[in-house]
């Protein structure tokens, strides 16, 4: 299959973040005021010579003005420029079916579908605000801006309990959603509920900037092979280098 083509992306996918608390616009507030205050004293410190404050306050500033921005980009940038080469690199036929787990919006979902001409590209999606606008109606309103809503379905539904029979999907992928269950038998049940769901000789593909080494050992120790782990780089970084992103993939075994 083709290369993803990032520039004619036609759907809107929000930002990511937690707003189960703060809602996105308050977040941005408490950040512009934070930023806003910090500069402020900054040029308050080197006008009245407080060299050593005025160091310290300008670091702190650029800090700021670092983590938002590299969040931002991640979000909106980032994880698009990482998923397209992945997907690509997966050597897709184009007639598979695939799962993606916390599908949110569909950025990698709807992407997923452009290379599955002869196929079928599912989302499970339990549509809680860890994404702006976080809605069904929203991802398929972005399938039909993508061009792909006939190919394209839809899930309300838990990823530790899926509700898909066994060996149900060639590949099974999941674009930082598997943090979001809060506890660790939550994502034990998750990563073994993807492999109950895989069909032999298919492929997991997972992203996500925490517990990576825990779904790395589960997928090996239910006897997945080729599993790996490797980090993703600067264009996920969510924050900085100090918040990275890792990728885990394997293979079920042919039985």
């Amino acid at each position: 299959m083709g290369e993803i083509d990032l520039r004619r992306r036609r759907g809107d996918y929000g930002f990511d973040g937690d707003f189960r608390v703060v809602p996105p616009f308050g977040q941005a507030v408490v950040a512009v005021t934070v930023f806003t205050v910090m500069a402020g004293f900054t040029v308050f410190d080197i006008i009245t010579g407080r060299t050593v404050a005025a160091v310290i306050g300008g670091l702190i500033t650029v800090w700021l003005a670092f983590t938002a921005a590299s969040y931002a980009y991640t979000s909106r940038v980032g994880k698009f420029r990482v998923w397209a080469p992945l997907l690509t690199g997966l050597g897709l036929r184009g007639d598979e079916d695939l799962l993606d787990l916390g599908c949110g919006r569909g950025a990698v979902l709807l992407a997923a579908a452009e290379l599955l001409p002869a196929g079928r590209a599912t989302g499970i999606d339990l549509w809680r605000p860890d994404q702006t606008g976080n809605s069904p109606e929203t991802t398929r309103r972005n399938a039909e801006l993508e061009g792909v809503a006939a190919r394209v379905t839809l899930c309300s539904g838990d990823m530790t309990q899926l509700p898909y029979e066994d060996r149900s999907f060639d590949i099974v992928l999941s674009s930082f959603a598997l943090h979001h269950i809060p506890d660790a038998a939550g994502r034990e049940a998750a990563i073994d509920e993807a492999v109950r769901v895989l069909r032999p000789g298919g492929r997991i593909v997972l992203a996500d900037l925490a517990h990576t080494r825990t779904y790395l050992a589960r997928l090996r120790a239910l006897g997945l092979v080729g599993a790996e782990r490797g980090n993703l780089g600067p264009r996920v970084w969510w924050g900085g280098p100090w918040f990275p992103s890792h990728l885990v993939t394997a293979t079920k075994p042919d039985v």
